[in-house]
């Protein structure tokens, strides 16, 4: 195999690193981890920008991939055939069409292959509910997604891993939903792997698919398991959370003091014989230090590997040193794995086939949802567009987005024609549309709910459809902010009622939205988003207007 000059120089550092790894002195072990996190589905490599401690330049490389993954994973386990794979948390969930066409079962199946060990639940494993989550877990075909389920290769075995939440509890039962922690054993020392997922995914997650879970402190939850794991002889313990941070440092910067975010709290509630966090939900790679522990993170979508060693004194069965190091998953870098190429190309041969169909012709190369510096992309409007499209026969008038439903660009091929697959990425989620009465005033109440306090921080505007503007200005107090409101032209009456369409995790009062839940007269239409975006876009098509240019008009303007 041929290896590019810079795979050569990646394969090298990291000789290096392992020869200057701390050493085990008498009485200690050396336990090695690996860590992923947030693979949400991604089997293949993609682009990857980054810049490490010392580079002043990003360099773009095509990173992840199982099959790259895997020859990692081979290569490493040759050092240390006791090595324990472990995540924290969405694996799966806002997954690539190739696997979110299957419900997501080639991911699964793709992790076992690789030999994930345990880990924590993301808010993305609750996407579909908890019932389509213990099958996933356990197997079986009955699905809430029966067109999908046990489509890609027969039956269903579910996964051979397991997935944890500590703090996820059955409000009729009052048990944990799924197992809290397990023990596993690596060089004969007992490591307790204790799982938890942020308190918040009710905020995240539509709430029809966690009806009857709670979801508590993590802390809490972690702290209290501590006395328990001790009768069982363990006193090494690792806490898997899906609940994430921010930081200014480098992806292998080691290590940073300067974390932010709600992960911080967490961590410095812990129980101090706690010394590794590893972390997800961020998306962004980090090695911190939190109040004596350490914390890790490795960005998302298998770009890179968390590589963790703990030393642990046998005689007092704790752990005196952790150390860690994040690792690019170079396409390339780390020789090949067989196995994990076969299973990539039997999953490609399955869906290419189907995602390759043509829906229709658009008038660009491709449609972004990066906003360049505004409040609304051409992605977001179109997607809007088409949501609007869908709710049409139940009598919509206006149509919202949430841009962090909106999950990569809009591609085309040959000629501008989007596939099956290009529009699927956009979006994963499989949404139905809720089509509901808001009266004018709860629509400006709806706006104001897209920033947050004094400082008027965004989660990210809705995106809205064609016929409906507004203005706002931020140097005005909460709740005054939006200005001009119009539909069609005619400014929104505050008594007026006016028929609104969006996605049921919206319609929910999901990403904070609560305006959403008040609505009435609702129509559950059980119409699913990526259908109105291929029927709307096949419409435009068809009446000689291809989609995919910009409005003339900006739909949301900012005064200033």
């Amino acid at each position: 195999m041929k290896f590019s000059p810079h795979s050569l120089a990646v394969a090298a550092a990291l000789i290096a690193l392992a020869g200057c790894a701390t050493r085990p002195t008498e009485g200690t072990t050396e336990i090695n981890l690996v860590a992923i996190n947030d693979l949400h589905g991604h089997l293949e490599a993609d682009k990857f920008t980054y810049a490490g401690v010392g580079e002043k330049k990003e360099r773009t490389v095509q990173a992840g991939g199982i099959d790259t993954l895997g020859a990692a994973l081979q290569a490493w386990r040759k050092e240390d055939r006791e090595l324990l794979l472990v995540g924290a948390g969405d694996m799966i969930g806002a997954s690539p069409a190739l696997s979110a066409m299957w419900a997501d079962e080639p991911t699964i199946g793709a992790l076992d292959l690789l030999g994930l060990q345990v880990s924590s639940v993301g808010n993305h494993e609750f996407d579909q509910g908890r019932i389509e989550l213990l099958r996933q877990q356990k197997g079986g075909c009955a699905s809430p997604r029966a067109e999908k389920a046990c489509k890609f290769d027969g039956a269903w075995g579910g996964a051979k891993f397991d997935y944890l939440a500590a703090n996820v509890i059955d409000a009729n039962t009052r048990k944990p939903l799924l197992p809290p922690y397990r023990i596993l054993e690596s060089k004969g020392v007992k490591i307790a792997f204790i799982g938890a997922v942020l308190k918040d995914t009710a905020e995240v997650v539509a709430s029809a698919n966690i009806a009857g879970l709670q979801f508590g402190d993590e802390a809490e939850a972690v702290n209290r398991l501590l006395p328990e794991l001790r009768k069982q002889g363990v006193g090494v313990f690792v806490v898997l959370l899906h609940q994430g941070g921010r930081t200014a440092a480098e992806f292998d910067k080691q290590y940073c003091d300067d974390l932010e975010g709600d992960l911080v709290p967490v961590v410095r509630k812990l129980d101090p014989a706690i010394k590794l966090v590893i972390s997800g939900h961020s998306h962004k790679g980090y090695l911190c230090k939190v109040d004596g522990k350490l914390v890790t993170q490795a960005q998302m979508g298998g770009h890179m590997l968390s590589r963790i060693k703990l030393v642990v004194d046998r005689q007092t069965n704790q752990v005196v040193d952790v150390s860690a190091r994040n690792v690019v998953m170079e396409k390339g870098a780390f020789g090949s794995d067989p196995r994990a190429e076969a299973y990539l190309a039997k999953v490609r041969q399955r869906g290419n086939a189907e995602l390759a169909k043509p829906v229709a012709r658009i008038a660009v190369p491709a449609v972004t949802r990066d906003a360049k510096g505004g409040d609304e992309s051409a992605l977001g409007n179109l997607v809007a567009d088409a949501t609007l499209f869908g709710g049409r026969p139940y009598g919509a008038q206006i149509a919202f987005m949430n841009t962090g439903g909106i999950r990569a660009t809009l591609e085309t091929g040959e000629g501008n024609v989007v596939s099956k697959g290009q529009a699927l990425a956009v979006l994963p989620f499989g949404n139905t549309t809720t089509v509901m009465n808001l009266t004018g005033a709860q629509i400006r109440a709806l706006l104001e709910q897209q920033w947050v306090g004094d400082k008027a921080e965004t989660r990210g505007l809705l995106q809205v459809s064609e016929g409906f503007t507004y203005q706002y200005d931020l140097r005005k107090p909460a709740g005054q902010r939006v200005l001009e409101a119009s539909l069609n032209g005619i400014p929104l009456d505050d008594n007026a009622s006016y028929r609104v369409a969006a996605n049921n995790f919206l319609a929910e009062g999901g990403d904070a939205f609560p305006m959403f839940a008040k609505g009435t007269n609702r129509a559950e239409t059980g119409i699913r988003d990526i259908d109105s975006l291929n029927a709307y876009l096949a419409r435009r098509e068809q009446d000689q207007k291809p989609a995919g240019l910009a409005p003339a008009q900006p739909r949301i303007v900012r005064v200033r």
